[in-house]
C-alpha cells in the first residue's frame, strides 16, 4: 500500500489500516481523523499539516517522521516510537501518549495541555516553549531536554528525571517537586510562586532573577545554589540548607528562615545588617 491508497481508501469510510508499512510516505495535509494506524511503520513519513484528531496510534513507529503542525489532539499514541521525530507546533491536547518515546525528538512550540506523559522519554528532546499545562508527567525522563520557555503550571512531575535539565524562563506555579533531584538544574528568569521544592536537592541550581513567592524550600539542600536577585518573598527556607548560596540582591523580606544554614553565604551588605 502506499499513500494514494490509503487515502483513498479512507474517503470511501475504511479506517483501520493497523500494521501498515508506509515508510517514506507523504501524508501531508491530509484529514486522517480518527484513522487506526496502531503498530504501523512509518518511520520517516510525512505527516506535516495532517489532521489526526482523535487517530489511535497506539505502538506506531514514527521515528524520524515529520509531523510538524500536525493535529492530534485527543489521540493515543500510547508505546509508540518517535524517536528523532519533529513535532514542531503539533498540536497533542488531552492526547495520550503513555510509555512513548520522543528520545531526541523537535517539539518546539507543541500544545500537550492535559495530555497523558507518563513514563515518557523525552532525553535530549527540544521543548522549548512547549505547553504542558496540567499535563501527567509522572516518571517521565527529562534529563538533558531544553525546556526553556516552558509551560508547566499544574502539571503532575512526580518521580520525573531532571538530570541536566534547562529549565530557564519557565512557568511552574504550583508544582509540586517534593524531593526531587534537581542538582545543577538552571532556573533562571523563571516564574515559580508556590512551588513545593521541600526535601529537594538544589545543590549549585541556578534560580538567578527567579520568581519564588512562597515557595517551599523547607529542608532542602540548596547549597552554593544561585540565588542572586531572586524573589523569595514569603518563602518558607526553615531548616534548609543555604550555605555557600549567593544571595547578593535577594528579596527574602518575610521569608521564614528559622533553623537556615547560611554558613559562607554570599550576601550583600544591607543583607548582612539585616542577618546580623
Amino acid at each position: 500500500m502506499d499513500a494514494n491508497e490509503l487515502i483513498t481508501r479512507y474517503s470511501q469510510g475504511e479506517r483501520d489500516f493497523a500494521g501498515v508499512e508506509l515508510v517514506d510516505a507523504d501524508l501531508s495535509g491530509a484529514d486522517l481523523s480518527e484513522i487506526i494506524l496502531d503498530r504501523a511503520f512509518l518511520s520517516f513519513a510525512t505527516l506535516s499539516k495532517t489532521i489526526l484528531t482523535r487517530a489511535s496510534l497506539k505502538k506506531v513507529f514514527l521515528y524520524g517522521a515529520d509531523l510538524s503542525y500536525a493535529k492530534l489532539g485527543q489521540a493515543d499514541i500510547s508505546e509508540a516510537n518517535l524517536t528523532k521525530a519533529n513535532l514542531t507546533g503539533a498540536y497533542l491536547v488531552k492526547a495520550n501518549l503513555i510509555g512513548t518515546s520522543l528520545s531526541g525528538a523537535i517539539l518546539v512550540g507543541v500544545n500537550l495541555r492535559e495530555s497523558q506523559l507518563s513514563g515518557v522519554n523525552f532525553c535530549g528532546a527540544a521543548l522549548k516553549g512547549i505547553n504542558l499545562r496540567g499535563a501527567n508527567l509522572k516518571n517521565a525522563n527529562l534529563a538533558w531536554a531544553n525546556l526553556t520557555g516552558a509551560k508547566l503550571s499544574g502539571a503532575n512531575l512526580t518521580g520525573a528525571r531532571f538530570t541536566g535539565t534547562q529549565l530557564r524562563q519557565v512557568y511552574m506555579n504550583g508544582v509540586n517537586l517534593q524531593g526531587v533531584d534537581l542538582d545543577g538544574v538552571d532556573f533562571s528568569d523563571s516564574k515559580l510562586s508556590g512551588v513545593n521544592f521541600s526535601h529537594a536537592t538544589l545543590t549549585v541550581a541556578n534560580f538567578s532573577r527567579s520568581y519564588l513567592r512562597a515557595a517551599n524550600f523547607v529542608s532542602a539542600n540548596l547549597r552554593a545554589a544561585n540565588l542572586r536577585d531572586a524573589s523569595l518573598r514569603r518563602a518558607d527556607l526553615r531548616d534548609a540548607d543555604l550555605s555557600e548560596t549567593d544571595l547578593q540582591g535577594a528579596d527574602l523580606s518575610e521569608a521564614a528562615l528559622v533553623g537556615t544554614n547560611l554558613d559562607e553565604a554570599i550576601l550583600c551588605d544591607r543583607q548582612v545588617a539585616f542577618f546580623s
